[in-house]
């Protein structure tokens, strides 16, 4: 879209009334986020006046130093150091911090919770993969680690209470202000763990959790008395363009957005999204810090002479990009060199050898590489016609070289098994087109069909046609036998697979079934060239009227706004402006 004069005006309006709000709001600069200390024997300089809270999200257990991932020893180190240059500094999680590398895994979490008593993080929001292995290690890890985790939004279903083993909010006083941390868990949660991890729980919307806590706390129905300021600790979703280095650009996300029109919320924390996110929805500082520990997010509590609040501001620290400057924690480094000793022999096992890169990543569009070879193997194990696993369950690529024991705990830290069933052509059909361009999840992979799609079509009806991998047509009436993995079973990632027949887990865990391919001798990477095809569509162009709204031009023309935003590059599709044209499907 072309960006017009009055447009840039408007912007620049807009970026005023930011500015104006929050009572003298600031944006972070080099008096709330200091450079850290390169030598052991700097002296820093202490600032007054601001209350820093550090934020970490979705670490996934990345101890160890590793490309982008600063691991442990560094985490603690940048840190502490953090807290001694503003020792008004709390630091908190933002949930997804155990499950996802080997060491962490076959630990159960314990190095990460090291890491997190170093680092003195007093209280987690829940994660969607702290169900992993079950709702008593989170219990633990409150235990062992000595802080709380947050849930305002999670309740038991028996009891119609929060669940006991979290608390709804947690108060700290700094500075003679009193700071409440409301935890929150994207409502997503419920579809994106094990049925029996969560069957007897309720999750409220993030917003709905909040509005029932914060007004409790405005009421003074604390024993701590009534908060200065409100922060949410949530692992909910956001996303912002420019990797979070401009703070004028719209923070977007349904459940953020809905969240941040909840009355007195002062300021949020977010994850889930893996993004990096420094900015305001409604006037109100959201902040995410991508993933893995690679950057930290900060929310900077800004106080008059007098200690009232002057202003909130969100900023994040790449810290990933001067990791070489940053010294280790010796303490941290010597329980990360404890643990890796402990599970070296396992780890660091060469299984076999890769021939060309099982490439597989939320920009690759469909079936990738891994996907398939993963979907495939899965079939050929169990002897049906159909694999089907789903996208967000591989974690990360594999490439050309010698695989480690390691590497598959990072592709697959998931203990899934193979799960069989018979499913009607229709069923199939219908299961394959839920992961086709999937907006909320990682698009499905699939082995045994080849697929023709229109990706302008509404989502769930993209399906052209349909046949085996041998060009046989699928019929909608025939009976298919199918694998998947017993997670997306039960219904998960809102996959549907009621009414299928036959169904039996086979208790094969699906890890192990890629480990021995790996063991039978060298794999090399498979072509995903003509698996999945869109069709070619026709496309003419649309004026921007007064008045209208991307959702409804979306209608109009028969596709989602998601879609349209897509086809256009729009990054927040709540903003379009009179007189620019769109690309629109064609008639």
């Amino acid at each position: 879209m072309k960006i017009k004069m009055r447009k840039i005006l408007s912007m620049l309006m807009m970026c005023t009334m930011i500015l104006g709000m929050t009572n003298g709001m600031v944006f972070a600069d080099e008096a709330t986020n200091p450079k850290i200390s390169t030598t052991k024997e700097t002296k820093v300089e202490q600032i007054e006046n601001v209350i820093d809270i550090l934020s970490v999200n979705d670490f996934h257990g990345n101890v160890k130093e590793n490309g982008k991932n600063i691991g442990m020893a560094k985490m603690v180190g940048y840190i502490n150091d953090q807290k001694a240059v503003n020792p008004n500094t709390l630091v908190v999680a933002a949930g997804d911090s155990y499950q996802g590398t080997a060491l962490s895994n076959l630990t159960f979490g314990a190095p990460v919770n090291e890491m997190y008593k170093a680092m003195g993080v007093m209280a987690s929001a829940v994660g969607n993969h702290e169900f992993d292995w079950g709702v008593d290690r989170i219990a633990q890890w409150s235990k062992d680690g000595g802080f709380p985790f947050l849930a305002a939004n999670i309740y038991d279903k028996e009891t119609g209470e929060p669940v006991a083993w979290a608390k709804p909010y947690i108060i700290k006083e700094v500075e003679g202000k009193k700071i409440a941390f409301i935890g929150l868990s994207t409502i997503m949660t419920a579809d994106q763990t094990s049925v029996e991890n969560v069957a007897t729980l309720e999750f409220k919307s993030a917003a709905e959790g909040a509005k029932i806590w914060i007004e409790y706390l405005k009421a003074g129905k604390a024993e701590e008395g009534t908060p200065d300021v409100i922060v949410a600790l949530t692992h909910v979703p956001a996303y912002q363009d420019k990797y979070g280095d401009d703070p004028t650009l719209p923070v977007t996300g349904d459940e953020i957005e809905e969240l941040c029109a909840v009355e007195g919320l002062d300021a949020v924390i977010t994850g889930h999204s893996h993004t990096t996110v420094a900015g305001y929805v409604n006037g109100t500082p959201v902040v995410q810090a991508y993933k893995n520990g690679r950057s930290v997010g900060k929310i900077s509590i800004q106080l008059n002479d007098d200690k009232s609040v002057k202003a909130i501001t969100p900023s994040v620290t790449k810290v990933y990009e001067f990791s070489n400057d940053i010294i280790e924690s010796e303490d941290a480094k010597a329980s990360y060199d404890k643990f890796d000793k402990d599970f070296e022999p396992i780890t660091s096992e060469v299984i076999g050898e890769l021939e060309g890169d099982l490439s597989h990543g939320k920009q690759m569009k469909n079936v990738t590489p891994l996907g398939y070879w993963t979907a495939d193997l899965m079939r050929k194990a169990t002897g049906v016609q159909i694999g089907l696993t789903n996208g967000g369950g591989l974690r990360i690529p594999l490439k050309e070289g010698k695989i480690t024991m390691g590497h598959m705990y990072e592709v697959m830290p998931f203990d899934n098994t193979l799960y069989t069933m018979e499913v009607t052509g229709a069923h199939l059909k219908a299961l394959v087109d839920h992961g086709i361009e999937a907006d909320f999840m990682g698009d499905g992979q699939v082995a045994g069909v080849k697929v023709v799609y229109d990706p302008t079509r509404e989502y769930e009806d993209r399906i052209v046609s349909i046949t085996l991998e041998d060009g046989t047509p699928i019929e909608m009436e025939k009976t298919y036998t199918l694998v998947t993995n017993d997670f997306l079973s039960g219904n998960r990632d809102k996959y549907n697979f009621d009414g299928a027949k036959n169904r039996k887990d086979t208790f094969v865990p699906i890890r192990d079934v890629l480990v021995k391919e790996f063991k039978a001798g060298k794999v090399v990477a498979p072509s995903v060239e003509g698996l999945f095809v869109a069709k070619a569509t026709e496309t003419e162009k649309y004026t921007i009227k007064s008045g209208d709204v991307l959702w409804k031009i979306a209608e109009s023309y028969g596709v989602t706004y998601q879609k349209l935003a897509e086809m256009n590059n729009i990054a927040n599709p709540h903003l379009i402006f009179e007189g620019d044209t769109l690309v629109v499907p064609g008639n």
